[in-house]
């Protein structure tokens, strides 16, 4: 008996956990490289859908794919060893007809418990015994050896045909249970979208290295506090975001950008005076402590090769990673007052970054707390420029310790690791005004 449990486990996680959700993640794959194909149309709007909203969309096609494996159950390989197609005397065209009488039995026994009341009110007392004694009957019949197919189709067509006659208002089809199925699937995809976690592909190389093109990360909505349904209001503002954190937010200026997502790391909160010195931040007149590391080569997605001085910048609790790119020139920029309500953010590669220093026309503009959508998690999926996954950055933790992609210089990993070894004293700045 044992054995035949073990061998039932192992049939439904094949097939009902691991097969379902191999074919979504190969659906999802397959759909999301060529989703810029296709110009206009329902179909190409779905697919931009899908691009934009991995998780979700993986839910839901987890969900359908489940659903089909679920319904073609006894013939799937494994089946018949497992005992999952019924006793070994079931002729195999009566499969279905075995399990729909065991899901008969098991669905009128939570009926009698939930609908006690309502059933004993309406049904009399001599058919509901009837249609006890035909459900006794088909159980022991279906748990008899040796099996008999004829004495088993005649036992559920009785309870069968009593249930239907006198239970029926009470039973839900077939139909609206898988209705419900993908209903809720969809519901808790968008419920965890909106209120726990939500997927957030990497647009550009404004966060390189630390976030590298194609990463797909997870962004906590919880950190700074919930927010109300369809508003940008918090229940509470008490979780502001801390220096360092890196975070993803809707862009604060409507035009020309509209309803865009951005993500930078918080550099500035209120109170603070930010100077932006060739790149390297000031804050309250005290410079972030940087490591040198080495010199970079790097790609930003247009396939031309860059080079840049690799820096381990401390600020806080965190230790990051920071590009500053060769052949831009050495500016200042700033005093910038981060106003109530507000962090100013900057992206990792500090010379090709639209942030806080290029927004509002280039005079400066900080990030509203309203706007912000969470905190990065860590990276779930990386694609390399092949379409491939680059397994070596999954499950990255985006504000862990810092690491370059693989194949980086094995010198420069080391220069990384001598600087975090020593780390500076002072990693916060002075107070604000």
């Amino acid at each position: 008996m044992s054995k035949n449990l073990a061998l039932r486990y192992a049939f439904f996680t094949l097939w009902f956990i691991l097969a379902p959700a191999a074919i979504a993640g190969l659906t999802l794959w397959l759909v999301v490289p060529g989703a810029d194909a296709i110009a206009g149309g329902l179909f190409s709007r779905l697919r931009e859908l899908v691009k934009d909203q991995p998780v979700p969309a993986l839910i839901v096609l987890f969900t359908i794919f489940e659903m089909m494996l679920y319904a073609a159950r006894h013939r799937l390989p494994l089946a018949q060893i497992c005992g999952f197609a019924g006793p070994p005397e079931l002729p195999s065209h009566m499969r279905n007809e075995f399990e729909q009488a065991g899901r008969l039995l098991e669905d009128i026994r939570r009926l009698m418990a939930r609908k006690r009341r309502a059933i004993q009110r309406q049904v009399p007392a001599s058919n509901r015994e009837d249609i006890e004694k035909s459900l006794e009957q088909l159980r022991a019949i279906m748990q008899s050896e040796p099996f008999s197919p004829d004495a088993f189709l005649t036992a559920h067509n009785r309870a069968s045909s009593l249930v239907a006659r006198h239970l029926e208002q009470w039973q839900r089809s077939d139909f609206l249970e898988y209705v419900e199925s993908i209903g809720v699937a969809i519901a808790v995809a968008l419920l965890l979208r909106a209120f726990v976690v939500e997927a957030f592909k990497i647009p550009s190389g404004s966060m390189l290295p630390t976030l590298q093109l194609q990463d797909h990360i997870f962004v906590n909505k919880l950190a700074y506090g919930p927010t109300i349904p369809f508003t940008k209001t918090r229940l509470w503002n008490g979780l502001p975001p801390l220096r360092g954190d890196i975070m993803v937010f809707e862009y604060p200026d409507p035009d020309p950008n509209p309803r865009q997502d951005y993500i930078k790391r918080v550099i500035a909160v209120p109170g603070d005076t930010l100077v932006v010195d060739g790149g390297h931040p000031i804050i309250n007149g005290w410079k972030i402590p940087s490591c040198l590391a080495g010199t970079y080569n790097f790609e930003e997605g247009e396939g031309f090769p860059r080079r840049g001085e690799l820096y381990v910048e401390f600020l806080g609790d965190y230790s990051y990673l920071t590009i500053y790119e060769e052949g831009h020139a050495e500016i200042e920029q700033g005093p910038y007052h981060v106003a109530p309500g507000e962090v100013w953010v900057l992206g990792d590669n500090r010379n090709n970054s639209a942030d806080s220093r290029a927004w509002n026309h280039n005079l400066g503009a900080g990030a509203p707390f309203e706007n912000i959508k969470g905190r990065a998690l860590f990276v779930w999926l990386s694609l390399g420029s092949n379409g491939w996954p680059t397994f070596d950055r999954m499950f990255t933790n985006v504000l862990g310790r810092p690491r370059l992609p693989k194949g980086a210089p094995a010198e420069l990993d080391s220069a990384i690791d001598r600087c975090l070894s020593h780390r500076p004293a002072v990693t916060s700045p002075p107070p604000g005004r």
